[in-house]
Formats: C-alpha cells, structure tokens, sequence
C-alpha cells in the first residue's frame, strides 16, 4: 500500500496528500498501541511521526507507573540527573527519561542493579552476592571473591567447601504494580581465565546431589514462595537461573520488602565448588535472552 491517496481539493482539482499530511496529534494516537522499538522505526517515516514519535503523551504511556521515584535513584547515580531535569536545570523529556531508565542503574553502594526493559517498559533488577550474608564468607578456608567478566558486579562468591550452607539477602523497593519472579544466579566449578577463554574448574564440586538446596522467599505482606532443587555435577556447563518464587505488587507507590535465601545445612556431608553470583528479579513470564531457568 503507498503512501500517498488522492483528494478532492476545494477547486475541484485532485491533489496527492501522504502520511506528511496527518496531524501530529492523530499520529501520536496511533503511536500509543505501538512498543518503543516500533515508534523509534516509525519516527523515520517523516517528520510528522518523527515529531509525534518524541511528544511526551507517547512516552508517558510507556514509563513505569513509579517512574518518577526511580527516576530520582538514577539521578542520585549519575552526574546527569533524570528527575524532571538533568543536572544542568533542563528539563528532559519523557523520551529522555525513558531512556535513561533503560540504562543500569547501580544504587546501595553499587551492590544492587535496576533498569527497564526496552521493550516493554517493565522492570529488572539484580542483588550482588556482596549484598547478601553468607555464612562463613570471610573465612578464606570456606569462600573467596573471585573477579570475573562473568558478572553484572563482576564479582562472584565462590565456595570451596563447607559444611553449613545458608545466603540470606534482603531488599526494600518501590516496585511498580505488577507480578515479577525472584532467581538465584548460580554456577557449578570455579571459573577462571586462561588464554583469553574463560573455563571451568570442577574439582572442588561436590556435595550437592546428596541433599536439595532449599530457596525461600517472603515479602512485607505475607507472600511467600518455597522451592529445592539438587544442584547436580552434571549441570555445571554454564549459569542457571534457580527460580525460587513469585510475588505480586498491587501499589507502586509503597515499598515492599523481600527476604530470600539459599541454604544446604545438612551437616553429615560437605558441599563445595559453587559460586554464588547475584539474586535476580523479572517480570513474571519473562525470560531473558540465552537464560537457563530451572523450575520445580
């Protein structure tokens, strides 16, 4: 179908209109039922959709719900500023915004992570492992930092062995309304490099298909959600995602706390040769490009 129709013009001559013709208004309308990887394509159009594609009526339908109160965590994490303005007293538009939110932002000191999916506009966010407490972890006979490409906080925990097992992590945030999935980041054997590859040591591993490791999670409103899961030798070959439960946020302007944990402490075994990378929330349903789920 082309671009351009003919008319019946006031002097009864036929004229061509196109899509230049239409209000940016009417495009604007239309751009509402598109995601934002569809209205930054459309904006190439001309400059009627290239005008409509960055009004702010467009962008505001897409920002999450809170996004003012995680517009001001990214300002706080960044020289830039993201609230209405950016450090330099301009004020950014919704698109600027939605932007900036789509990047990752670090807070609390660097060991949590959130940003926006491009795609959609919902949120993800990942927990170090450095934000956690983990039993034993300043003793170097148990567990050592290991720094790796690896990571989104390049740095992973990594267990050598250990009788008692137990990772508990907390967090308190104003999510927007919606239902979201909690993961454990986890890896079988001790990554390393060599050669400019990274590769997977096995030698420490053990322990885990004797007893299931157990992973909770409870939230501020008495949601709670129990999975076990036997971490066996043979999955070691890469990073998986070890869904521990979901919960649901009905009011984007309250925080919500989240308690989770990992543990293993059936002492008539040892355990070791795990590494514990971060703790990851996402939208119910969504699934992360070359992710590997475990489910119960």
């Amino acid at each position: 179908m082309g671009t351009g129709s003919s008319i019946l013009g006031a002097d009864g001559e036929w004229g061509e209109t196109s899509l230049g013709d239409m209000p940016e208004s009417c495009v604007a309308a239309v751009l509402l039922y598109l995601d934002p990887p569809e209205i930054c394509q459309v904006a190439r159009l001309n400059s009627a959709f290239r005008g409509a594609a960055s009004a702010d009526c467009v962008w505001a339908a897409k920002l999450p719900a809170n996004y003012r109160y995680l517009a001001a965590l990214a300002a706080a994490a960044d020289d830039e500023g993201c609230g209405d303005g950016d450090a330099s007293g301009k004020r950014l538009t919704k698109k600027e915004i939605y932007a900036r939110l789509c990047r990752s932002t670090f807070f609390d000191a660097g060991r949590k992570e959130f940003w926006i999916l491009k795609n959609k506009g919902a949120l993800c966010m990942s927990i170090s492992s450095k934000a956690m407490t983990i039993t034993g972890i300043d003793d170097r006979r148990y567990w050592s930092h290991l720094a790796t490409e690896e990571s989104r906080f390049h740095t992973v925990a990594y267990l050598q062995q250990i009788w008692w097992l137990e990772v508990d992590g907390e967090l308190e945030f104003c999510f927007p309304a919606g239902a979201y999935s909690l993961f454990f980041h986890l890896h079988l054997g001790r990554l390393y490099r060599r050669m400019g590859r990274w590769l997977c040591g096995t030698e420490h591993v053990h322990g885990w298909d004797v007893t299931p490791t157990r992973f909770q999670l409870t939230t501020s409103d008495e949601q709670q959600a129990t999975s076990e899961y036997y971490l066996h030798l043979h999955e070691q070959g890469g990073w998986k995602l070890y869904h521990v439960g979901d919960f649901v946020i009905s009011n984007s302007d309250e925080p919500m706390k989240l308690k989770f944990s990992m543990m293993q402490i059936d002492c008539t075994h040892m355990k070791g040769g795990l590494c514990v990378d971060s703790v990851f929330i996402y939208p119910k349903g969504y699934k992360p490009e070359k992710a590997n789920i475990v489910c119960t």
